[in-house]
């Protein structure tokens, strides 16, 4: 019998009434019966693999490297002016000489993250033969879904609260001051950002995984959707635009306005690209619009930094579609879930 299945053995026994219930009890339970040992026992597995801590210390090695790499930048514009604001934050947007920013790395990165923690949470246990086993359990069928996303939303909160700790202290070391309270603001609204758009990956691998039956075909879908979205969507809407809204050498300013905002529209069904517009307004203020702007709207502008509840404003839509499509795929999964059928 397994760790998993002795912790809820041992729950039913020490009490029925926590599986079974009776009375307002049991049918006012918000979460199904049997999400905390699934998700404890997912949370000390995710810890414990070594798939794991290979990607966080390669996710962390790259983003060092380009923070250190950025801080060249940074110090030769803060010697010139020592009014020089936000150069904290410029750690993580600036591009070194030899390297991209740490934004572009975790863009591109991030993704397995998500990928590596959900692409066999559910056929692996079929392929062990343990889903029926647990299923025999007294728990509801939901908890096991909601548990191993849970437990895998946990992990990558922790591993990234832990990576943006380390690159604070970094960039104290690298920069000899601390940051201000408005920018571990925008840290940690970046942090939490972050945290959603590798959800959004994870929730995608965990659909694949109750989508398929080997571990392997939905580990090489959801690295095809990633490889999909960061290299070839970009080219693909570039296509579409110049076929829907051509704009040659010798186009009207009427014809350029549309096809970038054509471009603009399809480049963010991406969530590669809302995530990169979201965490680059949240941590360059300098960034007042995302989408395309004509003369009449930048015309007598004042160039100041927005304020962080104004970043937060501009980012919002941002964001809501991110969580909408982590929403959309955890549901679609836990609808095939609850309608499949497990047999012994």
């Amino acid at each position: 019998m397994s760790q998993l299945e002795q912790s809820l053995s041992l729950r039913f026994k020490k009490g029925r009434t926590t599986v079974e219930g009776s009375g307002s009890r049991s049918r006012g339970r918000f979460f199904a019966v049997g999400i905390g040992p699934v998700a404890r026992k997912e949370l000390a597995d995710h810890l414990g693999s070594l798939r794991f801590g290979i990607l966080l210390v390669l996710i962390a090695v790259a983003a060092i490297a380009a923070m250190y790499a950025a801080s060249g930048s940074i110090k030769s514009y803060t010697s010139a002016d020592y009014s020089f604001p936000f150069a904290f934050l410029y750690l993580f947007t600036v591009s070194g000489e030899n390297l991209p920013s740490v934004i572009s790395f975790i863009v591109f990165l991030a993704p397995l993250l998500g990928i590596a923690l959900g692409f066999d949470a559910l056929n692996s246990e079929r392929s062990q033969g343990t889903l029926s086993r647990l299923m025999s359990q007294p728990i509801h069928r939901d908890a096991v879904l909601h548990g191993k996303f849970l437990a895998g939303l946990g992990v990558v909160s922790l591993a990234l609260a832990a990576l943006l700790a380390i690159a604070v202290g970094i960039g104290i070391v690298l920069l000899g001051k601390p940051p201000s309270a408005e920018e571990i603001g925008r840290l940690i609204a970046f942090l939490i950002a972050t945290v959603i758009y590798v959800g959004f990956w994870l929730a995608l691998a965990q659909l694949f995984s109750v989508l398929f039956r080997q571990a392997a075909t939905s580990a090489l879908a959801s690295i095809a959707v990633w490889l999909f979205f960061v290299v070839f969507a970009s080219l693909i809407v570039g296509l579409i635009a110049d076929a829907i809204a051509p704009a040659g050498d010798n186009a009207t300013y009427a014809e350029i306005y549309r096809h970038e905002t054509l471009v603009n529209r399809l480049d963010r069904i991406s969530p590669v690209t809302l995530y990169e517009e979201a965490s680059t307004a949240l941590l360059n203020p300098s960034v007042r619009s995302l989408g395309v702007l004509v003369m009449s709207q930048v015309d007598r502008a004042i160039s100041s930094p927005l304020g962080f509840g104004q970043s937060l404003l501009l980012v919002w839509p941002q964001l809501i579609a991110l969580v909408g499509c982590v929403l959309a795929f955890f549901t679609i999964s836990y609808v095939l879930f609850m309608r499949e059928e497990i047999r012994a």
